[in-house]
């Protein structure tokens, strides 16, 4: 009989039999091994699999800077340990087996950061701009002369080698992922009710994370299965209480348990529950309850024998702010420079299909409340302004903040191919040129919604608003209100260039892909 088939014999067993009678009944056929296991044999497949890109990578990004920068005269690998000299096929060996070895010492593969976030693509940045550094030290503390264009041409094609092939394998683990094929790990939730029911919506808003919340055991519950947890449209299983967690682990198949509360659990009961789970390799996971809190801002100290969790504050000002001030200079600058065509063209299109002006003006709130006039192609006809008071009735915003309407009279027929595709947004870059905008922020707010913020809300304008953010990489119009909040809010709270960076390439997807616009 199949784990499946023993969870329902046992969830349909549950009114007739004791929570003891119930535990021990799954108890005996049980094999806590095979979740685990299932859990190691995916995990070391995907982890070969990156092992044999990363070579590749590797491979090709020091093949490549030979074969440039030397030709492909005499390939043979030559090295005099008496008289310390050598070629360049000797020196591209040694720089591959040093690169690949960094790699694995900055455990770039580990089962913590393969497949989420950002720490995968952090660590490989990291150890191969140690490994050059290295080679620079060595090189000047040896008086090694060494070819610089060698070096300049594998770096940077050995690091875009790589993050490619990260990105690669992280496409495919969320696919998977996503449409329930495997890849992912089981988890036992501990918690109160409301706080298990927010982390299993957590876990079920993003299924690419690949955590699939198999049971839950919180205060209070009877012992023993047969009680039900309905989050949304899902029913997660309450396998009893805090007491009954390690028996709840046999009964669920989970390799990992998620602990989202622990005043119940107390001190000493977490402790034990660590030690117990390790002599199961069962894995441990704590979420601290600080939401949309990114991960450099946090880190861990302890104190008194207690892991504290530091929340540093967000930074809105200093370098980190000039530093975003020069990315926007410079990526606006580019990007109106390439797609100055793609002006004149939509230019073209608007003036010959309806009348009015190419550019549309219109005002906005930006940073710390002052307005501002935003820039946009045209996509209504002149004076759509004036015909909203008769469309509001028509409003489809949950939460009535924001005006959405997915088949609005006033769009005209070039209009909808340029929301579609945000091309209307195109003159915005002026606006960052400007000053007033950012490349990444959060969406820039009319007057009329800014009147209803509260004071939580407010904080989306300590930083400027941006062509893009959050909003339009996660849904854009499909959004609902509290969902933009929260992103815009999520933002606000954990910029970084990188994430704006990561932002920007998916901005391009969601652009092409062209849902959620209107």
């Amino acid at each position: 009989m199949s784990l499946a088939d023993r969870r329902r014999t046992a969830s349909g067993r549950g009114d007739e039999l004791s929570a003891a009678a119930q535990f021990d009944l799954l108890a005996e056929s049980l094999d806590d091994d095979d979740a685990i296991a299932g859990r190691r044999r995916w995990q070391q497949s995907y982890i070969d699999g990156l092992r044999i890109t990363d070579t590749a990578a590797v491979v090709a990004a020091v093949f490549v800077a030979h074969m440039v920068r030397f030709g492909a005269e005499d390939m043979g690998v030559a090295f005099d340990p008496l008289t310390f000299t050598y070629n360049y096929e000797f020196v591209s060996l040694v720089l591959a087996m040093g690169w690949l070895a960094l790699l694995a010492i900055f455990r770039t593969r580990s089962p913590r950061v393969i497949g989420t976030g950002v720490e995968e693509y952090r660590r490989i940045v990291s150890a191969t701009f140690k490994l050059f550094g290295a080679v620079a030290i060595l090189a000047l503390g040896l008086q090694l002369d060494l070819a610089r264009g060698y070096f300049a041409i594998a770096l940077p094609l050995g690091l875009v080698l790589l993050l490619v092939g990260r990105w690669v394998w992280r496409v495919r683990l969320a696919r998977i992922r996503s449409t329930g094929g495997g890849y992912r790990t089981s988890v036992l939730v501990i918690g109160s009710r409301d706080s298990s029911a927010a982390l299993v919506k957590s876990f079920q808003d993003c299924p690419s994370a690949g955590y699939a919340v198999v049971g839950v055991c919180h205060p209070g519950a009877p012992g023993g299965i047969g009680g039900r947890l309905q989050v949304d449209d899902t029913t997660v299983p309450v396998y009893g209480n805090e007491t009954d967690v390690l028996k709840a682990i046999e009964f669920s198949g989970a390799d990992t348990v998620a602990v989202t509360a622990t005043e119940h659990l107390g001190h000493r009961g977490l402790r034990n529950l660590v030690w117990d789970l390790e002599s199961k390799q069962i894995d441990l996971v704590v979420a601290p309850g600080v939401v949309d809190v990114a991960g450099p801002r946090l880190h861990m100290r302890p104190v008194a024998g207690l892991p504290l969790i530091h929340v540093e504050k967000p930074q809105y000002n200093g370098a980190n702010r000039f530093a975003k001030r020069g990315f926007d200079i410079a990526f606006s600058a580019a990007a109106l420079l390439f797609i100055a065509p793609v002006f004149l063209f939509i230019a073209a299109a608007i003036k010959t299909t309806s009348s009015g002006p190419v550019f549309f003006r219109q005002e906005r709130i930006g940073l710390d409340g002052k307005p501002f006039q935003m820039i946009k192609f045209r996509t209504m006809v002149d004076g759509a302004d004036r015909m909203l008071a008769g469309l509001l009735d028509s409003n489809e915003s949950d939460g009535g903040v924001l005006f959405k309407m997915k088949d609005d009279p006033r769009i005209t027929s070039v209009g909808k191919y340029l929301r579609k595709f945000s091309l209307d947004e195109l003159p915005q870059f002026l606006n960052v040129l400007k000053r007033d905008m950012s490349v990444v922020g959060p969406r820039p707010p009319l007057r009329r919604e800014v009147e209803q913020y509260d004071g939580e809300v407010a904080r989306r304008m300590l930083v400027k608003p941006g062509i893009t953010g959050l909003w339009q990489v996660s849904g854009r119009s499909d959004l609902s209100w509290d969902e933009s909040v929260r992103l815009d809010l999520s933002y606000v709270e954990n910029w970084s260039l990188v994430g704006d960076v990561l932002i920007i390439l998916k901005t391009v997807r969601a652009v092409g892909v062209g849902s959620g616009a209107y």
